[in-house]
Formats: structure tokens, C-alpha cells, sequence
């Protein structure tokens, strides 16, 4: 079936495949899955910006072209998307600054969860 010389050149392939992968991923290992977090978040935040603004152009328009007042209420919704989109970034970047649930600041204990306190005192 196989060849010794296809069985030589499947090993000299996964020798050169695990020095890839090992050149890839560095010395510590495979990357971390949460290691473009920031990335994440910055687009995250961006994306809620365009949408607040998109929005508020969308609705001005809208209601312009319903009462005629062409330029007024396109500016006001406008600036009230920028505001919307402006408000829920800060309550992301707030999100953010608290950390993943479940997190404590560096030095301080967790509060136990009400049942979580008698089960540690049994074991």
C-alpha cells in the first residue's frame, strides 16, 4: 500500500508542519482565545456610534420629509443620535473598566453567594 519512501516523506511533512505551527504560535504555546478582546471592543464601540448617528439621520429625515422642514429636524435628530451613540460607548467603555463577571480588583475577596458559604464550610 504505502510506499517506505511515502512514509519518509509523510514524516519529514509533520516534522515540517509542527515547526510551522510551533514558529506560529511561539513558545508559550497557542494564543489565548480572548487575546483580541480590545479589538472587540473598540469596533464594538464604533459600531454603537455609526448606528446612534445612522439612526438619528434616518428618523430626522424621516420626519422632515413628513412635516417639510427640511434641514431642522435632520440636524436636531442628528446631534440626539451622536448623543445616544456617545452614551452607550461610555456605558461600554464602563462595562469594560469593570471587568469580565465574576471579577474582583486585584486584593480584594469575592462576596460568597448565599448558599456558596455553608457548602465550603461542609467540605
Amino acid at each position: 500500500m504505502t510506499d517506505p519512501d511515502d512514509a519518509e516523506r509523510l514524516r519529514a511533512l509533520k516534522s515540517r508542519i509542527d515547526a510551522a505551527r510551533q514558529k506560529q504560535e511561539g513558545p508559550e504555546g497557542p494564543a489565548r482565545p480572548g487575546h483580541h478582546e480590545q479589538a472587540h471592543v473598540a469596533w464594538r464601540m464604533v459600531i454603537e456610534l455609526t448606528a446612534g448617528i445612522a439612526i438619528g439621520v434616518a428618523i430626522g429625515l424621516g420626519l422632515d420629509e413628513l412635516f417639510g422642514t427640511r434641514p431642522i429636524l435632520l440636524v436636531l435628530f442628528t446631534l440626539l443620535g451622536f448623543a445616544a451613540g456617545v452614551r452607550t460607548m461610555l456605558g461600554t467603555a464602563a462595562d469594560m473598566a469593570k471587568g469580565p463577571p465574576g471579577a474582583t480588583p486585584q486584593g480584594q475577596r469575592r462576596k460568597p453567594e448565599p448558599g456558596e458559604e455553608r457548602d465550603r464550610r461542609r467540605g
